[in-house]
């Protein structure tokens, strides 16, 4: 009966994730593209559904949701497609930052301010890894570019990634502790990963 329960409890898990992994997927389309050295910066809402992810369900499962749905993002698009492995690490770590934090770091406490913490953090250390990204694969290696000319082409792209960030610090908090809320009365809440023993 136990491994019953415990079998079942893990096929839950998985369809959250993979609930989370589809909203990551979804939000990632809901875009505005700027021209850019290297094709185009995009002003989005993934990030925000990244933070979610391990907002709620914490680093492992948190950053694998983000990973694979900002991945099947770039597997959908042409421009993209190429980036979808990096994007699949870069993306998760997203998640798995914002999830490490909430739930190891701050004991998976449903307050604001925790999540809001966690997200700026999770936000900062990506945009870092994206524009680092973006210097030496995108600029550098692939387009060729000198350090100057990559530089340009990081300074282009800063902007959308800090405004991609800031969205995901105002909405992920938000929705984190309404979705939380919604689960505790729906009796969900064996759904999210527990805190660590004190």
């Amino acid at each position: 009966m136990k491994q019953r329960q415990s079998s079942t409890k893990s096929v839950q898990k998985l369809c959250v994730a993979a609930l989370m992994a589809a909203l990551v997927f979804v939000s990632s389309q809901l875009q505005i593209q700027i021209p850019s050295i290297l094709g185009f910066s995009r002003f989005h809402l993934g990030n925000s559904m990244c933070a979610l992810s391990g907002l709620l369900l914490g680093p492992w499962w948190g950053g694998l949701a983000s990973g694979v749905g900002s991945a099947l993002f770039d597997l959908f698009h042409p421009a993209y497609l190429a980036e979808a492995p990096i994007t699949l690490v870069t993306k998760g770590v997203y998640g798995l930052v914002s999830g490490f934090l909430c739930w190891r770091v701050f004991s998976g406490k449903p307050r604001y301010g925790v999540q809001a913490l966690s997200t700026l953090c999770a936000a900062l250390c990506y945009t870092a890894i994206y524009l680092g990204k973006t210097f030496f694969y995108n600029g550098i290696w692939l387009g060729g570019l000198t350090p100057s000319a990559a530089w340009v082409a990081v300074l282009e792209k800063a902007p959308s990634s800090l405004f991609n960030g800031a969205v995901a610090l105002i909405c992920a908090p938000i929705l984190a502790v309404a979705v939380r809320r919604a689960m505790r009365t729906a009796q969900l809440e064996h759904l999210l990963p527990l805190p660590p023993r004190q």
